[in-house]
């Protein structure tokens, strides 16, 4: 008996995307002229093709095609517009497929928006045996759990208010928990737990771990690359409504981030609106960059690398700035922490760059992230800008000429470096 639990091949949807011209102005005489057509096709019953309206066909989805099997953990990545939502409607049974199959074994669960799967005049307690009873559950089995949804959703308090009145943090814990806790055997969640905070975010990991580890299947979709290489095993990059990748998540979210525009070795805020700092500060420019300083998002391991930013004192004042970075693996683990190796002092308005100087051999391969920060600690505790992992950057280990030893797989471990030693005959 086959384990695969989602089946999906050749799998389209088409939309018809409508547009109206916008004549650059109208003058009354078209106004005229417009009405009295009007009047004339509402007499004669006659209605002529409106010129103004112009439609498309957009494909969101074009042949996709993959397997998943019971008990995987499938990350579903892509820019926005990729297609990554459409696929999990359709595979949620929300929208219906312009072509293709999929074949779905068992019950499924989702959690794709905020606003889906509950109804707005019923209270938290209603919604929960609503939602219980839309997956086949009868109502013992919904009591059953119930307690254990409600602690976990951590909405005690406002069971029995209609969730119209909910926050969005408190919907989608709320939703998360009857999601998780009513026993699908596939869960499909989309980046709507972004809204929660980051604690709760923590504890819905952890949960989809457990039901995994239960058997049952995890679809993710989200933007964040460290909750997606923490929770999937495997990953599918979807690009115009194609799968561009398909494999490991080490792998697949190394080809996202080395791939043209995708890459984010280098951030350039001189050139788009988003101000990132406060009226003391501003970050302008951020790269990582190989030892031609050459911006780079994949550094052999036997190569040094450096990570720089340039940021802008806006006013003068007695505040001491401190730069940092933050570097943090591709499951999250915070790797090191980089700041000046000498005493920082008051700056005059101007741009200024700090670097880290990475040495050759020393991360393990891998994906990094590295968070861009500038603090103050006189006269008091400030942070002046803080950029959460907007840089990344793919540490590949060739293994030809890298290792003393024959052995050719993964290494465990944040570190690699090359340590001083030998073997020694003593008798």
């Amino acid at each position: 008996m086959s384990d695969v639990v989602i089946r999906v091949e050749n799998l389209s949807k088409k939309y018809i995307i409508g547009h109206q011209k916008q004549e650059r102005y109208t003058a009354l005489r078209d106004v005229v002229s417009n009405g009295a057509k009007s009047l004339w096709q509402g007499l004669t019953g006659k209605r002529g093709k409106d010129s103004s309206d112009i439609s498309e066909e957009f494909w969101a989805l074009k042949d996709v095609s993959f397997e998943v099997k019971q008990g995987d953990r499938v990350g579903i990545i892509g820019r926005n517009g990729a297609g990554k939502s459409t696929l999990l409607k359709i595979l949620s049974r929300i929208t219906e497929p312009t072509a293709g199959k999929v074949r779905i074994k068992g019950r499924v669960s989702s959690l794709l928006e905020v606003g889906t799967g509950f109804h707005p005049e019923l209270t938290g307690r209603e919604n929960i045996f609503l939602n219980g009873a839309v997956l086949g559950m009868d109502r013992a089995e919904i009591t059953k759990k119930f307690d254990e949804i409600v602690e976990f959703a951590e909405v005690e308090k406002f069971l029995d208010t209609p969730v119209k009145h909910y926050s969005s943090g408190m919907y989608v814990r709320l939703a998360f928990a009857v999601a998780a806790h009513l026993e699908p055997e596939i869960l499909i969640i989309d980046e709507v737990l972004a809204v929660g905070d980051a604690q709760f975010q923590k504890k819905c990991l952890g949960k989809m771990k457990d039901v995994s580890c239960e058997g049952r299947t995890v679809l993710f979709v989200s933007h964040s690359m460290p909750t997606i290489t923490s929770l999937c095993e495997n990953v599918i990059l979807l690009e115009n409504g194609q799968i561009s990748e398909q494999g490991s998540s080490a792998y697949v979210i190394s080809k996202y981030y080395s791939s043209g525009e995708l890459s984010t070795c280098q951030l350039d805020f001189s050139k788009v609106e988003k101000v990132v700092g406060d009226n003391y500060a501003r970050l302008i420019y951020a790269s990582v960059m190989d030892e031609n300083n050459e911006p780079q998002s994949e550094v052999l391991i036997n190569k040094p690398l450096k990570v720089m930013m340039h940021f802008r004192i806006l006013e003068k004042s007695n505040i001491v700035p401190v730069p940092a970075f933050d570097f943090r693996t591709s499951d999250g683990t915070y790797a090191f922490g980089a700041s000046p190796d000498h005493k920082c002092v008051v700056l005059d308005v101007g741009d200024y760059t700090y670097e880290c100087h990475v040495p050759a051999n020393f991360l393990n391969e891998g994906i990094y992230f590295v968070t861009l920060n500038l603090h103050s600690f006189t006269p008091y505790r400030s942070l002046h800008f803080q950029e959460m992992n907007a840089l990344t950057f793919n540490i590949r280990d060739p293994i030809d000429g890298t290792r003393n030893h024959d052995y050719s797989g993964p290494v465990s471990g944040v570190v690699r470096p090359q340590f001083q030693g030998g073997i020694t005959k003593i008798s």
